[in-house]
């Protein structure tokens, strides 16, 4: 009886302490963001707008010349700051396509701390920002989501449907991938942001491109496959052979970029 009582009430200490933790399990920020020159960004512009709760969010946009064009909005997956996707911004810039990217509260030294409430009330933020600008043209505003972004992206084409949806190494839901990774642990009570992108994928008509790692060790390929059979709209899978999650390839790979090259020119 004793031990049993004691193995309850360590067990009931781990829940305890998984609950209270959780967020700093699943977000993981960093403040410090280099100026674009540091990290050779050229063409870009700091920018800020407002959230409806009156944090200040931070981030760059990055013009192409001429009138305007494809414009695509990058939501971050959950760790960095808009600097580790300074490769993505520039690919895409090169390839004649405005790109903003920003922080999420709490990210890049933005107020805040981030939750699934809040980074919903930050993409809201941002599109606003890009419908105010008079060189971004809405008919033409495309979601591109990473990880952690494709459910953020996924909510938000879902209130404000964008031109295209673009989602690397999407997931079904952090509950799904969270139990993945710790299968001992009842997940599926504790979490507070589920991010379940599984239900509203549905909802989706715009075409979609997704784009997986086939050895993600973060996302399993089958749950990204999931995610992908669920949805109805128009939509194209790709699969970059061994690559992992965090790899180049499904960072700035050119597989990659020519693939949203090719998805995105019916917009240019």
């Amino acid at each position: 009886m004793i031990v049993a009582a004691g193995c309850v009430a360590v067990i009931a200490a781990v829940v305890a302490l998984i609950w209270t933790m959780q967020r700093s399990l699943i977000y993981f920020p960093v403040s410090d963001v280099p100026a674009p020159g540091e990290i050779g960004l050229t063409d870009v512009e700091a920018v800020t707008f407002k959230t409806i709760d009156g944090l200040t969010l931070s981030g760059w946009f990055f013009a192409a010349s001429g009138p305007p064009h494809v414009t695509v909005l990058v939501f971050n997956g959950n760790g960095g700051n808009r600097a580790y996707r300074g490769p993505l911004a520039a690919a895409l810039q090169r390839q004649g396509f405005q790109v903003l990217l920003f922080d999420y509260r709490g990210y890049g030294g933005n107020p805040g701390t981030p939750s699934q409430n809040g980074l919903t009330a930050d993409a809201r933020a941002a599109r606003a920002y890009l419908a105010s600008r008079s060189d971004v043209d809405l008919s033409r505003l495309v979601y591109f989501g990473e990880s952690l972004g494709t459910a953020v992206a996924v909510g938000l084409a879902v209130e404000y449907p964008p031109a295209a949806l673009v989602l690397r190494s999407p997931f079904t839901s952090i509950a799904d991938v969270g139990q993945y990774h710790y299968p001992f642990l009842p997940v599926r009570l504790l979490l507070r942001d589920r991010f379940s992108a599984i239900d509203q994928i549905r909802e989706i008509r715009v075409p979609l491109l997704v784009i997986a790692g086939a050895q993600d060790r973060i996302v399993p390929m089958d749950n990204t496959r999931r995610l992908f059979e669920a949805a109805t709209a128009p939509k194209t899978l790709l699969v970059v052979p061994d690559a992992d999650h965090n790899d180049y390839e499904l960072l700035a790979g050119d597989k990659m970029i020519q693939a949203i090259v090719r998805f995105l020119q019916p917009l240019t």
